[in-house]
């Protein structure tokens, strides 16, 4: 992968847009056992697309029915989508879903709080995958956006790699001798969030991994989060980071809550952090920090189905007298400067805390140049 090197983040070293492998080792037994997985993988995977088509008819279909009644009509979505959603994560191998509710001080909370969004709170995330999607989907039936940007993202420039001037080492032409400093490339500039879009759970889980796209993609123009947030007859789900990683790091926030001042007074907000283990032999990483061309995220899907290990995720919530809408939260113990965007950068600080994570310097302006070049490579 050193032809993506000048993906990776100055500050940790962490190249947060390539797919993570197992480590090298005997993966004998797993190679063994391909015949079983890829026929238990097949039946899987069939039985998840006809959830996804039981899903589209039941809930986008039959309970359409019901929109003039509204209680009745969310009611009867959420519990279509908890049952289907649910039997989709068992499929794909998420047997169960630790969740702690923490505080950021003492770790997990003495004293249990609930973490309950009504309608028109915000629900702020990192973004790795489309299982933490489905999760939501099966807790709180929210209701999910994308954002959208200003422009297409300008393409940095890449440099030829420099190399070596001084070698210590012997001169033979091998090893310490031969080595080139890593490519490297000029800043992505940042591209502002002009609004969002609401989308369904289909539409969210096939968009998972992939960049913003610009306002002039649309058929219909972006709305402000308030707009839809004060509309909204349920949760909002943000991802700040707008793209997904492969977990390793969290990218840099996009400016997505302009305008709002901290401690938010107008609506609850709700942080959760989400953290999947590294692959092994037998366990692909539930992480998809490059989509699919073809039906994304179906061949993903595929991957987890023919493991034979069950998959575990973890979810950390934090506790709501310590989220950034709480009458207590003092603005001065994370912020010591003026910032336009208090709100994201908050959230990025508590997120990282919560699922002890690193922040990176790259953001999804990054990963849209990472996702050119790589179908180049590809």
């Amino acid at each position: 992968m050193e032809k993506f090197s000048g993906f990776q983040d100055p500050g940790t070293g962490i190249r947060p847009f390539i797919k993570l492998v197992p480590p090298i080792g005997s993966d004998t037994a797993a190679t063994l056992l391909l015949p079983i997985r890829y026929v238990v993988g097949f039946v899987r995977t069939f039985l998840v697309i006809a959830l996804g088509l039981l899903y589209a008819v039941a809930v986008q279909g039959v309970c359409l029915l019901l929109l003039p009644i509204p209680p009745l009509h969310r009611a009867a979505a959420r519990v279509f989508t908890a049952i289907i959603v649910r039997l989709t994560l068992l499929l794909v191998g998420v047997l169960w879903i630790p969740v702690e509710i923490v505080t950021r001080k003492r770790g997990r909370a003495k004293k249990v709080e609930s973490w309950k969004p009504q309608a028109g709170d915000i629900i702020v995330s990192n973004w790795a995958s489309w299982v933490e999607i489905l999760w939501l989907a099966f807790r709180f039936n929210p209701i999910f956006v994308l954002p959208v940007s200003s422009a297409d993202v300008p393409q940095a420039i890449p440099r030829l790699s420099t190399p070596v001037t001084r070698t210590p080492g012997r001169r033979t032409g091998t090893g310490s001798a031969a080595i080139s400093s890593p490519s490297t490339r000029t800043p992505t500039p940042r591209v502002p969030i002009v609004g969002f879009r609401r989308v369904s759970l289909l539409s969210m889980l096939h968009a998972t991994g992939y960049v913003p796209a610009p306002a002039h993609s649309g058929s219909t123009a972006p709305s402000s989060l308030e707009e839809i947030r004060s509309r909204a007859d349920r949760p909002v789900v943000v991802f700040p980071e707008c793209t997904t990683s492969n977990g390793r790091g969290m990218l840099r926030f996009a400016e997505v809550f302009r305008g709002v001042k901290v401690p938010v007074t107008k609506f609850q907000v709700f942080v959760m952090s989400v953290r999947y283990d590294l692959p092994t032999a037998f366990t692909p990483t539930l992480a998809l920090p490059i989509p699919s061309a073809f039906l994304n995220p179906l061949p993903h899907i595929w991957s987890l189905t023919t493991s034979l290990a069950p998959l575990t995720p973890s979810i950390r919530l934090l506790v709501p007298s310590e989220s950034p809408s709480s009458g207590s939260f003092l603005l001065s113990e994370f912020l010591t400067e003026e910032n336009d965007e208090p709100l994201a950068e908050l959230c990025a600080l508590l997120i990282a805390q919560l699922g002890k994570m690193k922040k990176l310097g790259l953001g999804w302006e990054d990963k849209a140049a990472f996702l050119e070049l790589y179908k180049t490579k590809k």
